[in-house]
């Protein structure tokens, strides 16, 4: 099974809130759902951490690109 997308995850997010605000979930269901946003949530939080670490590598190099070039 592949990974999933970040998108993904946040779109079962928003179901899940949209679920939680508008019905009246038992407390079984409730707790279902509240441990499932969790997971999604970390499934983010990490999903963005990662792409800031990525997006800071390429820009520290390209900022080295320029500097040797103004050598």
């Amino acid at each position: 099974m592949s990974e999933m997308k970040y998108s993904e995850a946040l779109a079962e997010l928003e179901t899940i809130v949209s679920e939680i605000e508008n019905d009246t979930p038992d407390p079984d269901e409730l707790m279902l759902k509240v441990k499932r946003a969790a997971e999604l949530i970390q499934f983010c939080r990490k999903r963005l951490l990662n792409s800031e670490t990525e997006i800071n590598k390429v820009l520290n190099k390209l900022t080295g690109m320029v500097d040797e070039d103004e050598k």
